[in-house]
């Protein structure tokens, strides 16, 4: 990691690699990691034992690319809560918030103003958009697309291998879509490949085995479409 010894007296503990420039008003809690290469913005937060840029380490079997991710980048104003983990080659878009426990992975892409709850995982190449609420502990997987003002309740699960493991190279891990401002409830498990589609909302619980109509009320196992989202409920008029 090696560094500048001078770095450390704005941290206890800190850990900072070559090559990072840390700007003046960054604020860093204690024993906090940030590995070579990362980029910082002004206004920057990361607290105790947060970890920014570590490198990925795969297991033998999985199927994430390998080749070396890019440097990570943090824009001004991101939150990196404490003993939160931002893999290299993630990026933060401006005033995000990753908070205490959670981890993004390598190739992670998150809009401007979105917040990662308690204890959430963002999986590798995951694409997420603006103003994104991602609650306590939910696990978004890789390859999984979210668009702009999405609401992701707690302990939601979403998948990408319907084979579990069972299937050959040529077949891609493909992750679920969220189209813009679609709200999933509390609990809820949805599969690979499905579209929720734009304002959808998707009852606690239910589980998404096809895709969902733009604007439609879906609850269930499986999930089914009780009727729809009333206008006058769109982000736009909530606003």
């Amino acid at each position: 990691m090696g560094g500048d010894p001078a770095t450390h007296s704005r941290g206890p503990g800190l850990v900072v690699g070559r090559g990072v420039d840390l700007p003046a008003d960054a604020l860093l809690g204690a024993h906090v990691v940030i590995h070579p290469g990362a980029s910082i913005g002004r206004g920057v937060v990361v607290q105790d034992h947060a970890v920014v840029g570590k490198p990925p380490h795969l297991g033998p079997f999985s199927t994430a690319p390998r080749e070396r991710p890019a440097a990570t980048v943090l824009h001004d104003g991101v939150a990196v809560l404490a003993g939160a983990v931002v893999f290299a080659g993630a990026e933060l878009g401006e005033g995000v918030v990753v908070g205490d426990q959670a981890h993004v992975r390598e190739r992670a892409i998150v809009g401007g103003e979105t917040t990662i709850g308690r204890g959430s995982a963002i999986d590798n190449d995951v694409r997420i958009g603006k103003r994104v609420r991602i609650q306590t502990n939910c696990y978004i997987t890789a390859y999984a697309t979210i668009e702009d003002d999405v609401f992701v309740a707690p302990g939601v699960v979403t998948t990408n291998d319907n084979s579990m493991a069972r299937r050959g190279p040529e077949e891609p891990d493909v992750g679920p879509t969220l189209r813009r401002a679609c709200r999933i409830g509390a609990g809820a498990v949805l599969c690979p490949g499905i579209e929720v589609g734009e304002e959808a909302f998707v009852a606690a619980g239910a589980v998404v085995t096809s895709d969902v109509h733009a604007g439609a009320v879906v609850m269930g196992v499986p999930a089914l479409q009780r009727r729809v989202v009333p206008e006058g409920d769109y982000i736009e008029r909530r606003r």
